[in-house]
């Protein structure tokens, strides 16, 4: 892994986070997100919660692979569930140890993994979920770079 992934992994483990947002991990599909601003989701309606699914070239698998080497290479993260086609990792805020709930569905027929960030407790986060979910597709669009370019390939 490069210094700059490392970075960005680095970097999504420092949000500090802030109502339940529920998690529906036996059915797969992410519950709403609540009225309160801290949450964000690829499967929402609602524009102020909205975020872009993130994207990926190649085989579900790998970039299934891919999220997981993320998640397991980020400080105070725990994967708690993981599917063929679904994960949930708990994310710990450094200071309070606030836990905040990341969701991620891979569809197998499509080129997307669809994201939800939640805070467990209060009603602000400050962008906290927001923020993880980008540096989360920094971090994954690093990593195919690195990938495709054969970076860490022994020749």
């Amino acid at each position: 892994m490069s210094l700059k992934t490392l970075s960005i992994c680095i970097c999504i483990s420092l949000g500090t986070s802030s109502i339940h947002a529920g998690t529906s991990t036996s059915s797969k599909i992410f519950s709403p997100c609540p009225d309160s601003p801290n949450c964000v989701s690829s499967l929402t309606e609602d524009i102020k919660h909205f975020v872009q699914p993130i994207t990926y070239d190649g085989t579900v698998d790998n970039a299934r692979q891919r999220l997981i080497f993320i998640l397991e290479n980020t400080q105070r993260v725990r994967i708690v569930k993981s599917d063929l086609n679904y994960l949930h990792a708990e994310y710990r805020s450094f200071l309070f140890r606030f836990v905040d709930d990341v969701q991620f569905f891979l569809p197998p027929d499509e080129s997307v993994i669809h994201i939800k960030s939640a805070s467990r407790s209060g009603y602000y986060d400050f962008g906290t979920n927001r923020r993880r979910v980008e540096l989360l597709r920094a971090a994954f669009k690093s990593l195919a770079q690195e990938a495709s370019s054969g970076i860490g390939d022994d020749e």
